[in-house]
């Protein structure tokens, strides 16, 4: 800090000294310059610059000028240069050096100058003549060494003051410094520079207004950013804050010396946000700091932003809500509902009728674009838009139809005014604009390239008219809707040509047989159509054969293996093949309809199947499964069971044998069906589906389209994620007076025996006229199993809603239908069972084979057979 005063009272000394000898020189111009211009000035010396010779006039005088008033030389040129006096003769006619043509221009010139006797402050001044133009000059100079002698004398003086200066300068210094480091708590001055720059930078550099208030309520500091908010007046500091200007709201404020959070205060055409905290809080001066935010501008911001995070909700919000389903008017409903009353106060959408059936949309053409109303949103009922399923009518020479046609929107600001709004329906328009209709937003429906429909978005208690940013909007939240409707009517063309193809494969009906008493429901998946089927198939002998399987999953594919699978079990029924050895030769079709589609087509990825067959004579049921889950046995009784029947594995693996089970089922039992839908869910064990099927089974008896009903209330309270297909079948048994069976001994003279006893039974039944056929497809049979077939033989007759004969024998040989010669002896034994017998056919059995032949009854055949 000394070290500081010594070098500071050193630079006084040394500016003193510098000064000193600066005004020296500063007087030796002027004394010069004012030498130069008297002697310029003075009569005759222009006169005797133009005279023949100068220099006798003007060297006299110019020599007693120089010996009066000190100074170094008074020289006296022409306007060339020349010099006309000089205190050395011998310089007289030389030329002077140095620029000169400056002083001549009529401008006094004073400067420093080389000359012969040294240096010298050196003034040269134009002598004028009467009209103006100079006759000449005069110079003027003084030595510096003369200027310098004129300021020594005051050294001694200046270098004593410096010295009397520097002891009370460094006496002050200390007692100051002492109080400074008292005030500053002990900062020093590198600390306290850097506190007052950023305090300075901080203070105007911010964004935010500051003002610091004494306790006298005036002002003592205001920032940038405080003057600018409020208008403050150059002089602003030091005045009372009531006599600002201020708005009298945001004076009173500032003066009331509270402690005051975001307070809106008006400044002009500003709306600001005062913030007032006292400042002795912290250990400072009594008073009050106000910091000043202005909102206008902020809440404009605000509120854009508020606007655009409304749309991305909106948007992200459309994203989830539309396209729920895969169904087109509730795709468009989805649309309407998320943009009303949000965006729009209220929502129309219009579709093609082909887009609602799930055609592939047209290019629209003729006089006017008939779009259906599909989906309507308005926050009131007695709204004046058309309802749901109204055609309405796009004109394409208005702009709404133009904008249509290419597929550009049409925006109407102003309902009242526009025109071309009106003229397609000028009744309509008027009860839109009588509801307060004012703005209209009209968004064509696209995808790949084709109107689906137009979306309408109308405001009416919403006052702000629909702008370039709401059209930008509408028209991405129209583009998300459309891709949905677009999947949606996709969807709905696949889904009808599967519904379509899988109603034609399904069962229509149920064939007419006696044996069992048949409900069945079929219910499709949510998601579509799938591979699930069932089927009633009615056997030879009072046998009946029931089929459920199962495709996995959905669509074309899957409704179309379905359809393959269930001919082919048709199929091989007609063979009478038992239930493993069907399953057997189905699973070798599949493999074979895999391998055949190779790896680039669309192999089956997966089917089960159950088949059983029951028989009404025996009250039996032998059943096989591929994959498939096991029947319900529900008993008389009520009581429930699942036979353990072997699973096998599903169709298309090959490599492993089916095995059957023989299971008994008393008359009025119910066989219960189904596919794993009815049982299996996501959020359902399997093994918990069973035992709600249980429960849903027992206690009561119940017809099969009861138990159907009853079954699909308890298991499935809503629309299934699968297919379910549920057959219920409650069993008869044939009665045994209508049923007959002989043994046959292996001789040909018995077959008149088994004749009449035949003929016997059928008058016994009533029914003598089928005994002359019957008597001829018995004997028929029966020599063929004697000449051809091996002991033990029988006869069986069954009264059914057709009359059967059946003839069994222990050999595996089949007879074959052929037409004989003319000149053979035989062969045309079962030519005439074929044409008197409906059907006939051959079933093997474990022990051989049965022969059959099933006749129509003349008389109407019994409804049912009383259990």
């Amino acid at each position: 800090m000394i070290g500081i005063v010594v070098l500071l009272d050193a630079a006084a000394v040394a500016a003193l000294v510098v000064q000193g000898r600066r005004d020296s020189m500063a007087a030796a111009r002027a004394q010069s310059l004012s030498v130069a211009q008297t002697f310029a000035h003075a009569p005759g010396v222009a006169a005797a610059l133009d005279s023949k010779d100068p220099t006798a006039v003007l060297q006299p005088r110019a020599e007693q000028i120089r010996q009066s008033t000190g100074v170094e030389y008074v020289v006296v040129a022409g306007t060339n240069g020349v010099r006309y006096t000089h205190r050395d003769i011998a310089l007289i006619g030389r030329q002077i050096p140095g620029p000169y043509k400056e002083a001549l221009d009529g401008e006094p010139v004073t400067r420093t100058v080389e000359g012969n006797r040294g240096r010298a402050v050196n003034s040269a001044v134009a002598v004028p003549r009467k009209d103006g133009s100079a006759a000449g000059l005069v110079a003027v100079g003084i030595k510096v060494e003369a200027v310098n002698r004129l300021a020594y004398p005051s050294l001694p003086l200046t270098i004593g003051a410096g010295i009397a200066a520097l002891v009370l300068t460094v006496a002050g210094a200390t007692v100051v410094g002492r109080r400074l480091s008292r005030q500053t708590r002990g900062l020093g001055p590198t600390e306290m520079t850097r506190m007052y720059e950023h305090h300075d930078a901080v203070l105007h550099a911010v964004r935010e207004g500051v003002l610091i208030i004494g306790a006298d309520r005036r002002l003592l500091l205001a920032n940038d950013e405080a003057r600018r908010l409020l208008d403050l007046p150059p002089d602003a500091e030091g005045r009372a804050v009531t006599d600002l200007g201020l708005a009298r709201g945001t004076a009173e404020l500032l003066a009331s010396g509270q402690v005051a959070t975001d307070e809106l205060r008006p400044a002009g055409d500003r709306l600001l946000a005062v913030n007032l905290r006292p400042t002795e809080d912290r250990g400072g001066q009594p008073g009050m700091v106000a910091t000043l935010r202005d909102t206008t501008e902020l809440r404009a911001v605000t509120g854009r932003a508020e606007t655009v995070r409304e749309r991305l909700t909106l948007l992200y919000r459309a994203g989830a809500l539309i396209g729920t389903t895969l169904d087109v008017t509730t795709t468009a409903q989805e649309l309407a509902d998320v943009a009303a009353p949000g965006f729009a106060d209220a929502v129309t959408v219009d579709l093609a009728d082909s887009v609602l059936r799930g055609e592939e949309p047209r290019t629209p053409t003729g006089d006017a674009l008939r779009l259906r109303r599909t989906a309507v949103r308005s926050p009131v009922e007695d709204h004046p838009l058309h309802p749901a399923g109204h055609a309405v009518d796009y004109v394409p020479t208005t702009a709404e139809g133009l904008g249509t046609g290419v597929g550009h929107t049409w925006i109407v600001a102003d309902l009242t005014t526009s025109r071309q709004w009106r003229e397609p329906d000028p009744e309509q328009a008027a009860r839109l604009l009588e509801h307060g209709y004012h703005s209209l937003l009209s968004v064509p429906l696209r995808a790949r390239g084709v109107i689906l429909g137009i979306a309408n978005f109308w405001r009416g208690r919403n006052e702000e008219p629909f702008d370039l940013d709401d059209l930008s909007f509408a028209e991405e939240l129209v583009a998300r809707a459309a891709v949905s409707v677009d999947n949606a009517r996709r969807y709905t063309r696949e889904h009808e040509m599967a519904v379509t193809l899988q109603r034609s494969l399904l069962p229509r009906g149920l064939p007419e047989q006696n044996a069992l008493d048949v409900a069945y429901r079929y219910l499709p998946a949510q998601a579509g159509v799938g591979g699930d089927w069932f089927d009633v198939i009615p056997l030879s002998g009072a046998r009946v054969a029931l089929v459920v399987g199962d495709v996995v999953g959905h669509g074309l594919h899957a409704a179309a293996t379905m359809g393959r699978l269930r001919t082919t079990v048709l199929n091989f029924s007609t063979l009478d093949l038992a239930p493993d050895e069907l399953l057997g030769h189905l699973d070798e079709l599949v493999v074979r309809m895999d391998q055949d589609e190779g790896s680039g087509g669309a192999a089956i990825t997966g089917a089960t199947c159950l088949y059983a067959i029951y028989d009404a004579v025996s009250g039996r049921c032998t059943v096989a499964r591929a994959g498939h889950p096991g029947p319900a046995l529900v008993l008389p009784d009520g009581t429930v069971s699942f036979p353990e029947i072997p699973a096998g594995l599903p169709l298309g693996i090959g490599g492993m044998p089916f095995e059957m089970t023989e299971i008994e089922v008393p008359e009025g039992g119910r066989l219960v069906l189904y596919t794993d839908g009815l049982v299996e869910r996501r959020d359902r064990d399997i093994d918990d589906g069973l035992e709600l099927l249980r429960r849903s089974l027992a206690d009561r008896d119940r017809t099969p389209e009861e138990t159907c009903d009853d079954v699909l209330e308890a298991m499935l309270p809503s629309r299934p994620g699968d297919d379910v297909a549920l057959l219920v079948a409650r069993t008869r048994i044939l009665d045994p007076s209508r049923r007959v069976q002989w043994d046959v001994p292996p001789d040909p003279a018995a077959v008149a025996g088994v004749r009449r006893q035949a003929t016997r039974w059928l008058a016994d039944q009533g029914l003598d006229e089928e005994g002359f056929v019957t008597e001829l497809i018995l004997s028929e049979l029966v020599t063929n199993a004697i000449r051809y077939g091996s002991e033990p033989i029988k006869v069986r007759l069954l009264h059914d809603r057709s009359l059967i004969c059946e003839v069994s024998d222990c050999s595996s040989t089949s007879p074959h239908l052929r037409y004989a010669a003319t000149t053979d002896e035989g062969g045309r034994g079962l030519f005439l069972v074929a044409q008197f017998a409906q059907r006939w056919g051959v079933r093997y059995t474990d022990r051989g084979k049965v022969i059959w032949s099933e006749q129509t009854l003349g008389g109407p055949p019994p409804a049912e057979w009383p259990l």
